[in-house]
């Protein structure tokens, strides 16, 4: 059986600080907003969500992807993160393919963010340079430049200019 998907993958990510998380997702990474709307408890809970109800907030790359916030109405503690990424359980990030991971490492040091590989990039095999850091609630997020876009996905065409 294939998955018939019928547009572009869309992840989404519980937060505690609305406001804050949305801003580093739009003003640090350069998402657009699409859209903000409140779920009530009663649809929250048959959704399987949460007791409470949430806000999500839609969030989109010039890509077509987006980025889910979502916030319940009465938020969980954030919890530690551990020294390796895959030393916790169910462990997921967000990896994004850029064409400059210089520039971006030196943007997302600029806005104070904290990475777990250093101050730099790391050359993870010949031609493929990757950096792990979190937003500002711990989520992990992934930077990756290929030296060769086209040999790792071949398929990929570019995003239409707004």
């Amino acid at each position: 059986m294939t998955l018939n998907m019928t547009a572009p993958l869309e992840v989404g990510i519980a937060v505690c600080d609305l406001a804050h998380m949305r801003r580093f997702y739009e003003q640090v990474l350069g998402f657009a907003f699409v859209s903000e709307i409140t779920v009530p408890a009663a649809r929250a809970q048959q959704a399987a969500m949460n007791e409470t109800g949430y806000t999500v907030v839609r969030l989109q790359t010039a890509w077509g992807e987006r980025v889910k916030l979502l916030a319940p109405l009465r938020p969980p503690a954030p919890q530690a993160t551990p020294a390796y990424i895959l030393d916790k359980a169910n462990a997921t990030y967000l990896t994004f393919i850029v064409d400059d991971i210089e520039a971006v490492v030196d943007r997302l040091h600029g806005a104070g963010v904290t990475f777990l590989t250093g101050t730099g990039r790391v050359e993870i095999r010949p031609g493929t340079f990757l950096a792990f850091c979190l937003d500002p609630e711990g989520n992990v997020l992934e930077i990756v430049q290929y030296a060769d876009i086209a040999a790792y996905r071949p398929e990929l065409q570019q995003p239409r200019s707004a």
